[in-house]
């Protein structure tokens, strides 16, 4: 009698657990079903052309070596708003004739497009964007900011900080001239949830200045992915974890892409190098797009 009734607790344990298991899965697959659908296009905001490449390491590993980098921005499509995520190059660009080279002559820049025409390509006006926030402030990111100042940008406190302080607006002026017309600021600190459901998160990563972020988006068909802002600018730096002269902190962004690809590996999430010609290729380009 004692081994029947041992044998009958033992089904009764095992039917429990697969009983949990069942609803653990049907409550993943009502979570999946009701993943909001959301939409990313992809526009391009110019080329640069970085003919410094020793630049971008710590080291002389690029001494004489140049590269061209994409320079793209996106519209992320949810049901509950539309966000743009980073500006390009400045829209002054359009129309010259000859890309222009900085006077150091690290840089050779080129814009073909303004936002507002190629935002029209997908039936959108620059009324229809609600949100506006971008990677960090560097002028190749910030370039038709002040276009979207009926928008509520979206931005690290430490960022505004840095990129509104005396010391910007007297030795970087051209960046914070780029955004000084948003004046609908919701300013955030640490990870920010933009729609409130997880599936478009900005994910704090500084480093490259005080206040940079990524951008996690959670498609329903492509799954997740990651667009790197400027963590890393090519496949080379992310591999061998290298960091540009320029950076802000470079413990910091150390740290910082230590947490990128713990969070990119817990998600299984794709990731996007911002910068990578390969990279933005990948992307359908609006009026297509990646939900």
């Amino acid at each position: 009698m004692k081994k029947l009734i041992t044998f009958f607790a033992i089904l009764a344990v095992v039917a429990c657990k697969q009983a949990k298991k069942e609803v653990a899965s049907n409550e993943a697959k009502v979570q999946e079903a009701i993943k909001p659908e959301v939409k990313l296009y992809t526009f391009s905001g110019g080329t640069v052309n970085a003919n410094m490449l020793e630049l971008f390491s710590q080291d002389t590993t690029y001494t004489g070596q140049s590269r061209e980098f994409a320079d793209a921005f996106y519209v992320i499509s949810h049901p509950k708003g539309n966000l743009m995520w980073d500006a390009g190059l400045p829209e002054s660009l359009v129309g010259m004739a000859e890309p222009y080279t900085s006077p150091d002559g690290a840089f050779t820049v080129s814009r073909k497009d303004s936002v507002a025409h190629q935002l029209a390509g997908i039936g959108m006006t620059i009324d229809d964007i609600d949100y506006f926030s971008v990677s960090h402030t560097h002028f190749d990111h910030v370039g038709h900011a002040n276009v979207f100042k009926g928008s509520t940008w979206l931005v690290q406190e430490k960022e505004y900080d840095f990129v509104t302080s005396e010391e910007s607006q007297k030795n970087n002026a051209d960046s914070f001239n780029a955004i000084k017309e948003l004046t609908k600021v919701k300013k955030i600190n640490g990870d920010y949830d933009v729609f409130g459901d997880g599936s478009v998160v900005m994910k704090f990563m500084p480093g490259h200045t005080p206040g940079h972020q990524a951008l996690y988006i959670d498609l329903v068909e492509h799954g997740p992915l990651l667009l790197t802002g400027d963590l890393y600018h090519f496949d080379e730096n992310r591999e061998y974890r290298r960091v540009p002269i320029f950076n802000y902190d470079v413990a910091q962004t150390k740290a910082s892409m230590a947490a990128f690809e713990a969070f990119a590996k817990e998600k299984g999430a794709k990731v996007y190098l911002q910068h990578s010609k390969g990279d933005f290729e990948k992307f359908p380009k609006a009026p297509n797009y990646l939900k």
